[in-house]
């Protein structure tokens, strides 16, 4: 089997690694290609027989350079197993891998050179090194001259406010900064494609703004190209281009953001009152789309699926019904209702809008 080769080196352990002894070359005459990423039928079983598991399922679909893709899905949708296979962590059973117009099979080590990843729950970064060297580290084994980028150094510190712990040890930091410097050591070579699972787990909120406008000047300015798995749709809707949703291991949807707000419900009214009674909750189920009610002490809380005329029948409706008003508040569809009407899964993103939606 061919080895595995990838552009990080993942720490393993605190004790006996010496990170001088990884090295990545680069090959500047490679061919190019206004695609960073052509992912085509790309598919992946684990075990066999019954107990078989289809992770990946005849996934296909493209990246260019300088954009900004999210991948959304819920636990077990496929994701993990579709960037590692990307990697070339995983052998992916059928299917085919581009990067910037370069087979993953004809030269590992050269299609690998410009690419970069940040990975949930692996060690991103050496915790013996300071922030500094970490940085300098990985620039190093990316082929480039940590010295020539010194000043690009400097600019994620201060953008990522690292600044001031540059000369500190990575394991003397608290979780939220170890992430940031992870992401900065990702990005200190200037890797041209890079993968982020879960950039902002661990961050405040302040933190996680400060990432998401890095993020899009980077993807603007440096012409970066960033694929981006995250649970947190906040970082999905500020920094994304387009977002390709996955479940049951395969792609259910890839379109803007906005594209797919516009397949979401109507806009929807919640309405709070004390003369929501059975026989008033019956007339307006047969004349309007609720989607839910719920008692809140002597008050019925209802949701309607309604907006422009819609609306303005309902309120004839309660009023010619003498339905006192004590809560009125209009929700707009987000990418979390789109979430879950595409995949079906209320419980897959923290927070989702199933999930609060009657909570507020």
């Amino acid at each position: 089997m061919e080895d595995t080769v990838v552009t990080r080196r993942t720490p393993e352990s605190d004790s006996g690694d010496d990170p001088r002894d990884a090295t990545v070359g680069t090959d500047a005459s490679r061919p190019r290609s206004t695609r960073a990423l052509v992912v085509e039928g790309i598919s992946k079983r684990f075990g066999s027989g019954d107990d078989a598991v289809l992770a990946v399922d005849d996934v296909s679909f493209a990246v260019d350079r300088g954009s900004v893709v999210g991948l959304l899905g819920p636990n077990g949708a496929g994701k993990t197993t579709l960037i590692k296979s990307i990697l070339g962590i995983v052998f992916a059973d059928a299917g085919s891998i581009r990067i910037f117009g370069t087979e993953v099979g004809d030269g590992r080590r050269t299609v690998y050179a410009d690419v970069d990843a940040m990975l949930e729950g692996a060690r991103n970064d050496y915790w013996r090194l300071t922030v500094r060297e970490n940085l300098r580290y990985f620039a190093t084994i990316g082929g480039v001259d940590p010295d020539s980028v010194s000043a690009r150094h400097d600019r994620l510190l201060e953008r990522l406010d690292l600044t001031e712990k540059a000369d500190t040890p990575v394991r003397e930091l608290s979780r939220g900064m170890k992430q940031k410097v992870s992401l900065a050591s990702v990005l200190a070579g200037g890797a041209e494609l890079v993968f982020l699972d879960e950039p902002t787990l661990g961050l405040d909120v302040e933190s996680s703004r400060t990432l998401r406008s890095e993020l899009r000047r980077l993807a603007a300015e440096d012409g970066l190209t960033i694929v981006v798995s995250s649970h947190d749709m906040s970082v999905i809707e500020d920094v994304c281009d387009r977002v390709v949703v996955m479940s049951d291991g395969r792609i259910v949807a890839d379109d803007t953001v906005d594209a797919l707000l516009q397949r979401a419900d109507r806009n929807t009214v919640r309405i709070t009152s004390p003369d929501l009674d059975d026989e008033t909750l019956a007339s307006l189920r047969a004349q309007f789309d609720v989607r839910g009610s719920e008692r809140r002490g002597d008050s019925v809380r209802i949701e309607v699926a309604a907006a422009g005329d819609e609306l303005y029948a309902l309120m004839d409706h309660l009023r010619d019904a003498d339905v006192a008003l004590e809560h009125v508040r209009t929700a707009e569809p987000d990418l979390e209702d789109v979430f879950v009407s595409l995949t079906g899964d209320a419980n897959g993103l923290a927070g989702s809008a199933a999930e609060s939606r009657w909570s507020q």
